[in-house]
């Protein structure tokens, strides 16, 4: 990673809070996302971090293999332990929370980072829609309802103590696989946060290099672009074993007048597609419409990955411009798919892609944005409903009328439909 001395009058400042789950198997992989930030504090003044981090990394006077919770802040090239406890569960609402409060609070009792935009870096895994921070010792978790709740409930407590105080959260890292997705976007967009960064595929980890991504942050100018740069193009490892963190990433732009307008245009595809006549030539046109659908690959594109649910999780763009391309459809029903697909590309602020990502042995030259839940089959509905990971029962998904696309073209699963409700 490149380092630059910079001037903190000439960038622009950044509270980035990294929020590390390390109850997991990449617990010792992922511990860069919170050290590499020494070597950036350093050389970036502009740059200020707070970190959460439950990991078993060795390190005095711990032992390899204690599971414990350190709480830090990285400044100037020093990290400074504030304070370490017995594990957190980090995949709990409530203690995600907390650290977004105590982001907050950095930010307000530190005069120089006063006008600062915070960033919160979620690194755990991820599945799309189901939500993410996963905990191996508790069995947690967390839905993506959950996830934007604790930013909104993190906030709200910090202005209960801090009445008129600054309390935006601008952006949110999902250091996490498969979270840039249209239902994630909208639930962060509700809580005020205004940009995702996330990819739409797996990742390898360390998945994104957070020190470098916090440091495109602070150049200002085009960051988007060189966020997505930095995350395309970094490599892990040496020679040929040396491999990139990423098939795709995307930075979204989720204002909330933009997502309420992917709401309406999804909504009204999901409408158009489930009030097509039962006749004959309505029921052709389902069936035209579930075979462009399934044209689109959806996530998880490698091999060995049949059990997995993110299939269904498709490009959100490919997808409603395979239907509104399609001339056997109706003009109105394709004039909607194209009204969506024009919505969801006005998020994506910057994006790349691989055309071949050399792990997997796939090509993502589709995977422009983010996904969206659309299952072909009944099969693909909802898979790991019964495991607690669901994405169908979200606030977006009821507000699209996802169940009713589903029922029209058949992918509808009332078994797994039951056990979302239940999870």
């Amino acid at each position: 990673m490149q380092q630059l001395a910079v001037s903190s009058l000439d960038h622009h400042s950044i509270v980035f809070g990294v929020y590390r789950d390390g109850d997991n198997n990449l617990d010792a992989v992922q511990e860069r996302n919170v050290t590499d930030f020494v070597k950036a504090t350093a050389a970036n003044p502009a740059l200020k971090v707070v970190a959460e981090d439950t990991t078993r990394v060795g390190r005095a006077p711990f032992f390899r293999g204690q599971l414990r919770t350190e709480w830090s802040t990285i400044q100037g090239g020093t990290q400074h332990i504030t304070h370490v406890t017995g594990p957190e569960d980090m995949s709990d609402r409530n203690s995600l929370a907390a650290f977004v409060e105590r982001t907050l609070e950095s930010r307000l009792s530190d005069p120089s980072f006063s006008k600062a935009d915070v960033w919160i870096d979620l690194v755990d895994h991820g599945g799309g829609d189901g939500g993410g921070l996963q905990a191996d010792s508790s069995g947690g978790f967390m839905s993506l309802q959950d996830i934007a709740g604790a930013i909104g409930d993190g906030k709200a407590a910090f202005r209960k103590r801090h009445p008129g105080a600054d309390d935006t959260v601008r952006g949110v890292l999902a250091n996490q696989c498969l979270m840039a997705t249209v239902g994630f976007a909208d639930t962060l967009s509700h809580v005020g946060v205004r940009y995702l960064a996330a990819s739409p595929e797996t990742m390898l980890a360390p998945g994104v290099p957070s020190a470098a991504f916090a440091q495109a942050l602070t150049q200002g100018g085009d960051w988007p672009h060189d966020a997505v740069d930095v995350t395309m193009h970094t490599r892990y490892g040496t020679g040929a074993q040396s491999y990139h963190p990423a098939a795709a990433f995307d930075v979204l732009d989720i204002d909330a007048p933009k997502m309420e307008h992917v709401r309406s245009t999804i909504g009204a595809f999901n409408q158009a597609v489930s009030g097509l006549p039962h006749s004959k030539e309505g029921r052709a046109e389902l069936t035209d419409i579930r075979s462009d659908l399934r044209a689109v690959r959806g996530m998880v594109r490698f091999d060995h990955s049949a059990d997995m649910p993110w299939h269904a999780d498709r490009p959100a763009i490919a997808s409603y411009e395979a239907v509104a391309s399609d001339d056997r459809l109706p003009q109105a029903l394709r004039h909607v798919a194209q009204a969506a697909a024009d919505a969801v590309g006005d998020l994506v602020l910057a994006h790349k892609e691989s055309a071949s990502f050399g792990p997997f042995h796939a090509s993502y030259a589709d995977a422009i944005g983010p996904t969206v839940h659309l299952p072909v089959t009944a099969r693909s509905y909802d898979t790991w409903a019964a495991q607690g990971v669901v994405e169908t029962h979200n606030d977006f998904y009821d507000a699209v009328h996802g169940r009713d696309l589903a029922r029209a073209i058949g992918a509808y699963n009332p078994r797994d439909d039951a056990a979302g409700a239940v999870a």
